[in-house]
């Protein structure tokens, strides 16, 4: 099977429900992080962080690390082993890459984890919530989700993290979920960051990075 996978928006309703993800992919697939732009929609916004929703299928079109924008001017741009190898530096650093991000959400679906990423991504997007009228209902949105006792995409934070952001809910604020995402973050710092850079996706992507430059 050829390592190659592509990443593309999922359809939603016009609700306030979050995107379901597809079954995981196969472990030997490798995301070509491929980020399409939101489909065109009427009725109320899906929550922004909702957008990158993206499901696994063969890549036949695409080059791995292809960006959108500069496909459509008929240039190709493709993720160098040297950005690839980066991603070894820290785990600040493959998060702060577009298609790191896409890969490492890849490997989290073939440990069925991929919420941990989610609420992550959720809270980046919640602080930078600039409407007062929407910081409430956003808020809550995510409390919901990734916080609450049986949440549907519940993530494992301890016992007084959570009932610390329970209490924070009462006024929400900014920096309402900064302990539960500092929390998440170490946990996929120490726990799913090594393991996926000892992982047949990345280790695959970064022989066909290589692959291309002989």
């Amino acid at each position: 099977m050829q390592a190659d996978a592509l990443f593309q928006h999922t359809e939603g309703d016009n609700s306030e429900r979050f995107c379901r993800h597809p079954p995981p992919p196969h472990p030997q697939m490798l995301p070509a992080s491929l980020w399409d732009p939101p489909p065109v929609r009427s009725g109320p916004p899906s929550p922004s962080w909702e957008k990158p929703g993206f499901c696994c299928q063969s890549l036949s079109q695409h080059a791995v690390g292809t960006d959108p924008p500069a496909e459509r001017t008929g240039q190709r741009q493709r993720l160098s082993t040297e950005e690839a190898t980066r991603w070894a530096d820290s785990f600040d650093v493959l998060l702060s890459h577009k298609y790191g991000l896409a890969a490492f959400r890849a490997f989290l679906k073939t440990e069925f984890s991929e919420e941990n990423l989610e609420f992550w991504l959720a809270c980046e997007d919640f602080k930078k919530t600039r409407s007062a009228a929407k910081l409430a209902s956003k808020a809550q949105r995510i409390f919901e989700e990734f916080i609450d006792v049986q949440a549907p995409r519940e993530v494992n934070i301890d016992f007084q993290t959570r009932e610390l952001t329970r209490r924070n809910m009462q006024e929400p604020s900014l920096s309402c979920f900064d302990q539960a995402q500092g929390k998440v973050h170490s946990l996929m710092e120490k726990d799913s960051y090594p393991r996926f850079l000892r992982s047949k996706i990345y280790t695959d992507l970064l022989s066909q990075t290589q692959r291309r430059l002989s």
